[in-house]
């Protein structure tokens, strides 16, 4: 059976900290050849939306417009909850290339088929 991590994301740029960790995870799944899935509610939508993740820092952590690329490039999924999107004013054009708009079920199938799950 192949590991599948889920790692659903609530905080956003406003907690930069809290905001990077799940990428630096994410970074480490998939450079381990594990099956990642992203899943972005709350403020978390925040930062899938294009220029966002270019201005959230955090001393001594990989910044997330660094590890983005590399979570993509390994297979990791991005998947963006839509009520969240929607009560923000965002639309699928204003999120990073790759992100996938997802409602509720498809998070709770994700989250239901994985071997591990972090919640940030």
């Amino acid at each position: 059976m192949t590991e599948k991590l889920v790692i659903m994301v609530t905080h956003g740029p406003g907690e930069p900290e809290l905001a990077t960790l799940p990428f630096v995870m994410a970074a480490a799944g998939v450079a381990s050849d594990i099956d990642v899935v992203m899943g972005f509610q709350g403020a978390g939508c925040e930062l899938v939306k294009k220029g966002v993740a270019e201005t959230v820092k955090v001393p001594e952590l990989t910044p997330i417009d660094d590890l983005l690329p590399m979570i993509q490039e390994l297979g990791g999924k991005l998947l963006v909850c839509w009520p969240s999107l929607k009560s923000r004013g965002l639309a699928e054009e204003d999120l990073v290339e790759g992100a996938e708009i997802v409602a509720a079920a498809r998070l709770v199938a994700e989250a239901t088929s994985a071997t591990s799950s972090l919640v940030y």
